[in-house]
């Protein structure tokens, strides 16, 4: 092991965490281990480990559920995470975020996550220039003190984490003196030095005194310049190199040159302090512009943060009260009367209003709530007083997990990053052996080493790995923010950047194409079963149950004053149906496929139930008894209404030649009625959840790149399956968490949004990589061959970051379904 993860790895090991080093050649893992639950577990995950290469000896304990492992130091976490995980179980793991101080480019980037994958312990680091944040993903018990450590021996700082750990906090400018002050004052020592080049344009001799230029010029280099110095030093220390130290080197060897040629020659003859001191000025000027660009790249997350509440007035023992939002407690009553912000997620249990959710759905329409309606913390109650009773606090609110969503997103990296982050860490090392090539060459050749350090000084200065490390992570966190202000939730940037190749969409039916709100329509009870009798079996089976079908039972009960009796062993069958014990006597509620697996006979009923399935209506086929001898009971028709742009979406998507396919587990008539009203010509229905992947599976395997989207659990498998998932947040948690984007509105026509959103992204990544790789590709040649002076190459290298993250700002821009020019 090398010093940093010795010194590491005897963090953890005094923590009694994750991973110790045994010797130098051998290591020791503590490794806490998720689903084992038996005898036969405990083999199988030793089996596993003890399998991967350079693993001594794995023992594993089922009652602590941690397994123990020597291993060479060769051996990673990550590979003992992935044999874990191919044995079927997972590490229990932890994920920080890290706020670094002293990053200046690409190059910086790439040591900051080569010290932290070092660390024992450490299954992933991904750093993002743009937001000076690292997401580490850890084993569970890796202290973070390891981590501080490993990036301050890299030669950075942990800056404290910001109150609410926002990055739109962690963006806001420092209180007391102007962050453009060290420009201005570089600026006022410089105009003189500079001023006399502008005279030889006039015919004006305003050259200082050599004196009056070293005074002039030694401030602004060690004093406004000495950021440069620390960071070099830094990187220096830590074996690599970066823009500061490029900077450093370039500008001292300027001043050098400048104070040798002052002594040799008594003060005549040109100097070159005015390079030196234009050069820093104009890095400095390009560094402030570039952090007020940053600061406006996480606009959106500002805007949400901004829709946090610090006070609620809430209703104890029927006292009002104003308290401190920390103090809501999940079920009080919280009053929100007109103009004030809902400052929690509840439910209404007093009055009616409109409430303005526009920075949370991208609704820009109020929309109306009335008792047992749900609200979300941020909205605007527009005209009514409201009392909620509250069901999420804190970090479990929507808005807080929307912040949440939006900055894990814009703090992993894309997959295109990975090559800058290749070319990133040889930038430095190549830029100083070609400037050392240009200093012999020209000396040797010419004779001239006054020319030949000018050259030199040129090639180290206009090299630029910041424009490289900012052009990919300042688009991705410009596109999610305003994708977020439009209502579409981007989990991660790999989302986004798959998107924008979509050829083909599959679309759950249910609640995806239609509202997800049926009402019923029919109730067909068999002779021995009343109708009364038939849908008291059905909201009792489905009364613990959120599915769209199950609410609209469990309404028409409660509207009819029927007395639900109580189930027990209820049991979802995904795909199927479900099914509960009520007085012995076992229950089904589902589609026919559930009645031909209990073995249920349909023929009674089988005409009346294609009628319903010819007009469109979705069928569930009633069932009860025991297992050997089920009873059909009856039958339930639903109808759900088509969502209103459902059919323009499905349009704009073959407009944009995507092709949409309906993916259903509903009967085929009711499929192939609502396919022709929206316009999709390719039904797969009455498929399972698992038929769902396999059909997204088949896609992808003609060479197709495939959205799904759905809102159900039973859609998780397909939205995992697909190349790019994408929720509706009507729906459930599952469907949510699985998939990369979540459309906040449930609208269908968000999903061709999402997609034109990746492609602006994707054109502005593409855009800002090209800018600066071409910078530098013409930029370093034309330096070396002595076409570009010292000053005018750290004018261009400023303004190449400048120009980078201007470019991605174009996207603010964007709205849903625009084309703007310069996007």
């Amino acid at each position: 092991m090398d010093a940093v993860t010795k010194q590491a790895a005897a963090a953890i090991a005094g923590a009694g965490n994750s991973v110790a080093a045994d010797d130098d050649n051998l290591a020791v893992f503590t490794l806490p281990i998720l689903g084992m639950t038996c005898a036969s577990c405990v083999q199988r995950v030793e089996r596993a480990l003890s399998a991967v290469p350079g693993v001594l000896a794995a023992t594993v304990n089922l009652a602590t559920e941690k397994a123990a492992v020597r291993a060479e130091a060769t051996v990673t976490p990550g590979m003992l995470n992935t044999a874990i995980e191919k044995a079927g179980y997972h590490l229990a793991t932890a994920t920080t975020t890290l706020a670094i101080e002293g990053m200046t480019c690409a190059s910086c980037v790439g040591r900051v996550e080569k010290a932290l994958k070092a660390v024992p312990g450490v299954l992933d680091a991904s750093v993002n220039l743009a937001t000076e944040k690292a997401q580490v993903r850890t084993i569970s018990g890796t202290p973070q003190a390891a981590l501080v450590q490993a990036i301050s021996k890299a030669g950075y700082k942990v800056a404290p984490a910001p109150a609410g750990g926002s990055a739109g906090a962690a963006a806001a400018p420092a209180k007391g003196l102007p962050s453009w002050w060290p420009v201005a004052v570089a600026a006022l020592l410089t105009l003189p030095l500079a001023a006399p080049m502008l005279g030889l344009l006039i015919g004006q001799d305003w050259m200082l005194p050599g004196t009056v230029q070293l005074l002039l010029a030694t401030p602004v280099q060690f004093w406004l310049g000495a950021r440069f110095y620390r960071a070099g030093w830094a990187a220096l220390r830590a074996g690599a190199g970066n823009m500061d130290l490029l900077v450093a080197m370039g500008t001292s060897a300027a001043y050098g040159l400048s104070v040798y040629l002052m002594f040799a020659h008594g003060g005549h003859g040109h100097l070159y302090f005015e390079s030196a001191a234009v050069i820093i000025t104009l890095v400095l000027l390009g560094k402030w512009l570039e952090a007020r660009a940053k600061f406006q790249t996480v606009a959106a997350i500002r805007a949400l943060e901004s829709l946090k509440t610090t006070t609620a007035t809430v209703r104890r023992d029927g006292v009002d009260s104003e308290v401190h939002i920390d103090s809501v407690q999940l079920g009080d009553l919280v009053l929100v009367r007109p103009g004030e912000r809902v400052p929690v997620d509840g439910s209404i249990v007093e009055g009616s209003s409109t409430l303005d959710e526009s920075l949370l759905t991208g609704e820009s329409l109020p929309v109306a709530k009335t008792v047992g309606a749900q609200v979300t913390g941020g909205a605007v109650n527009a005209d009514g007083v409201l009392l909620i009773a509250t069901t999420a606090i804190g970090s479990q609110t929507m808005l807080s997990q929307i912040i949440r969503l939006v900055e894990d997103a814009q703090a992993v990296k894309a997959p295109i990053q990975r090559l800058v982050d290749k070319v990133s860490a040889v930038f430095v090392p190549v830029v100083l052996l070609l400037s050392a090539i240009t200093l012999l060459a020209w000396g040797l050749v010419t004779g001239d080493w006054q020319q030949a350090l000018l050259n030199a000084v040129a090639v180290q200065v206009i090299a630029c790995p910041c424009a490289l490390g900012l052009a990919t992570p300042t688009s991705i966190m410009v596109g999610t923010g305003v994708a977020a202000r439009y209502g579409i939730l981007i989990k991660d940037a790999e989302a986004l950047e798959t998107a924008h190749r979509i050829t083909a969409v599959a679309f759950d039916k249910t609640g995806t194409l239609t509202e997800g709100k049926p009402a019923l329509l029919a109730i067909d009870a068999a002779d021995a079963t009343t109708e009364a009798d038939l849908l008291r079996m059905a909201a009792a089976v489905q009364k613990s149950s959120n599915h769209p079908l199950a609410r609209a039972v469990v309404d028409e009960a409660h509207k009819r004053g029927l007395q639900v009796p109580a189930t027990t062993d209820a049991l979802a069958l995904p795909g199927r149906g479900v099914q509960a014990t009520m007085a012995g006597s076992t229950l089904w509620l589902g589609n026919r496929r559930l009645m031909d697996e209990i073995g249920a006979a349909t023929k009674l009923f089988a005409e009346l139930a294609g009628q319903h399935e010819r007009a469109g209506r979705t069928v569930s086929w009633m069932a009860h008894g025991n297992a050997q001898q089920p009873i059909v009971a009856g039958l339930l028709a639903f109808g759900d209404t088509i969502k209103p742009s459902a059919r323009g979406a499905v349009l704009r998507l073959r407009a944009m030649g995507i092709e949409s396919i309906m993916l259903t587990g509903d009967n085929r008539g009711s499929a192939a009625a609502v396919a022709e009203l929206v316009g999709i010509t390719n039904i797969k229905a009455e498929i399972l959840p698992a038929e769902k992947a396999s059909v997204v599976n088949a896609l992808k395997a003609e060479g197709r790149r495939v959205a799904m989207i759905g809102d159900g659990i039973n859609d998780a498998p397909a939205l995992a399956a697909a190349d790019v998932g994408i929720a509706m947040s009507t729906g459930t948690d599952v469907a949510m968490h699985t998939a990369g984007i979540t459309l906040m509105r449930g609208d269908p026509a968000l999903v061709a949004d999402a997609i034109d959103i990746s492609n602006k992204t994707y054109r502005k990544i593409r855009q800002n990589l090209g800018w600066a790789f071409i910078y530098n590709i013409v930029g370093i040649p034309l330096a070396a061959f002595g076409f570009l002076n010292p000053m005018i190459a750290g004018a261009a290298m400023a303004l190449s970051s400048v120009s980078v993250v201007s470019n991605a700002l174009l996207l603010r821009r964007w709205k849903p379904d625009t084309h703007q020019e310069g996007q």
